[in-house]
């Protein structure tokens, strides 16, 4: 069977779900728990499944995880998330991930730098 995919977005998704299928094939309890697991998670509630898939894309990118990045922009899109509402979600992403190095800056590497500084001395 030949699937014709039109861009890098569709073959990476295409090789993520290719490559779940044959896990399924050879750990299909474990495939199917997982499964059944994160349906059960991104199932309407509270939350709307656009903002479960906001808030997924964002920690896809926080965590640098390419393959779920591009399915969760995907899922972010199917689910009816604007182009605005995908990058204020990256926006918040990247605050988040910026205040982490930020915080380390104001805290560690200032300690560090004193601490390093007095052994010169």
């Amino acid at each position: 069977m030949t699937v014709e995919l039109n861009n890098a977005t569709e073959a990476a998704i295409y090789d993520y779900k290719e490559g779940l299928g044959k896990f399924m094939q050879k750990m299909p309890e474990i495939a199917q728990h997982y499964n059944a697991f994160t349906e059960a998670c991104f199932k309407e509630g509270v939350l709307s499944q656009r903002e479960k898939q906001l808030i997924a894309l964002g920690i896809s990118l926080y965590t640098q995880d390419e393959y779920c990045i591009l399915y969760h922009v995907k899922g972010c899109l199917d689910h009816g998330a604007t182009e605005e509402a995908i990058y204020e979600a990256v926006g918040v992403t990247a605050a988040f991930g910026g205040g982490t190095a930020m915080s380390q800056a104001v805290t560690l590497i200032q300690e560090a730098i004193q601490d390093l500084k007095g052994m010169q001395q």
